[in-house]
């Protein structure tokens, strides 16, 4: 049976590969950015999809949650990809299909059609984080990985801030058909300058060539079994769940009619609070991985970062009118707070051999789209059951009753998150993952 051997690998240090692996982390991180705006867009249009599909609550969020479906399903290949086949080729593939969803999308005639884009432009994007992350773990030296993944956090989570308050502006200018027509171009572009300018690796050293695993079924999969059985990837997997799950549920979806619905909003003052949470975990997530790496600990900042978005959510429960300052500043400290899952990667990574950075990493990442899809269109049908007929511009209205037990499901998956936190194995931000037959 052939063997997985950690070969030793040497990041490029300085001069042109220095540049080199900061343009191709740029160009990757490009299409993170676009993939986050796919991911959050359905929130800053979901009135106008309502409207153009004459949708119920609970369809509405089976058409936001086919991407988070497919998104689920596509985690653990993808990091089985990721260390196979290369970053660059998966990439490629992946902004081809995502290209061809989005045109799908702004062309579809009715709500099949634009579910059916909407899983292709899921199927797409699934690729692009775990495929940003073997590159940066294969690129950048172990001690500044939480760092360096920070920094594409605040650079991608662009692409979330650009969903909220642009996104609904240029969508009642053009259209959001018209939007999703410009994203299908776009996203064939950044295709092809991954596929142009990344590399999977860094060449130039022959340590570093034996890198990519060959594609042999039985040690792909004895690999992913070592990830999913080692107890110490799970805390990390479930606490990225509870946060993840519930931010995607409710910010990626739910945030903009509930806060038009029951706090009486206007759609632009709703949007801007997107665009505020978006900006706070692209900030967060930052400020975390630099705080992280420098105390050379993990579960405290999580731990921290978990209780305080826990406790927001208990405010969400018995929505109070706020002025308007008080309830910006609000979801920026949701925003903050909530980021502490990025360190769940981080956490996962550094439990488990070297060599599977990708398969730990999208084990970890697999949870909170799994929620997302769950909780979107459950919300919906909870809602559902309680709406009492009124429409309001065509469009049927919820008030906050209706929201409420949509509201408290997502908060119980956001604690489950902060239990998960309390039980993550420090690491003191290195890899103590051991060969058990290293013991023997």
């Amino acid at each position: 049976m052939a063997e997985l051997r950690q070969p030793a690998v040497n990041p490029p240090q300085g001069g042109v590969a220095s540049a080199r692996r900061w343009l191709l982390l740029g160009v990757v991180t490009a299409a993170f950015a676009l993939s986050i705006f796919q991911r959050f867009a359905p929130a800053g249009i979901a009135q106008d999809l309502a409207a153009a599909f004459q949708t119920s609550a609970a369809s509405l969020g089976v058409l936001a949650a086919s991407y988070f479906w497919v998104y689920t399903v596509m985690q653990v290949p993808t990091g089985v990809l990721a260390d196979t086949l290369g970053p660059r080729r998966i990439l490629l593939l992946g902004g081809v299909v995502s290209a061809g969803g989005s045109l799908l999308f702004g062309l579809a005639p009715g709500l099949c059609e634009a579910m059916l884009g909407r899983t292709l432009i899921g199927l797409g994007v699934s690729v692009t984080f775990i495929a940003m992350l073997k590159i940066i773990a294969l690129w950048f030296e172990e001690r500044r990985f939480a760092t360096v993944t920070g920094v594409t956090i605040i650079i991608g989570n662009l692409g979330a801030v650009l969903a909220g308050t642009p996104l609904t502006l240029l969508a009642a200018s053009v259209g959001w058909r018209q939007v999703y027509l410009a994203l299908a171009g776009v996203s064939l572009l950044v295709a092809l300058a991954c596929w142009a300018l990344v590399r999977d690796r860094p060449t130039g050293d022959a340590a570093v060539k034996p890198l990519r695993l060959a594609f042999d079924r039985t040690v792909v999969f004895g690999a992913l079994w070592s990830v999913v059985r080692n107890r110490a990837t799970w805390a990390p997997a479930v606490f990225n769940t509870g946060l993840c799950g519930s931010i995607f549920a409710f910010v990626g979806l739910w945030a903009m009619p509930f806060l038009t619905q029951v706090h009486g909003h206007s759609r632009a003052v709703a949007a801007t609070h997107l665009s505020i949470f978006f900006a706070s975990v692209a900030i967060g997530g930052f400020l975390m991985g630099v705080f992280s790496d420098r105390i050379r600990r993990r579960k405290p900042v999580a731990v921290v970062g978990a209780l305080i978005y826990g406790a927001i959510w208990l405010l969400w429960l018995f929505p109070v009118s706020l002025p308007l300052a008080a309830s910006y500043a609000l979801f920026a400290l949701f925003g903050l707070s909530g980021a502490s899952f990025t360190l769940s990667w981080a956490c996962a990574k550094e439990v488990n051999p070297p060599m599977l950075s990708g398969m730990s990493t999208s084990v970890a990442n697999l949870g909170g789209f799994l929620a997302a899809a769950i909780l979107q269109p459950l919300v919906g049908w909870v809602m559902d059951l309680g709406w009492d007929g009124r429409l309001v511009e065509g469009m049927r209205y919820y008030d906050g009753e209706d929201y409420r037990l949509g509201i408290l499901m997502m908060a119980l998956v956001a604690w489950l998150g902060v239990a998960a936190a309390i039980c993550l194995q420090e690491t003191g931000c290195r890899n103590i993952w051991r060969d058990p037959s290293s013991s023997e």
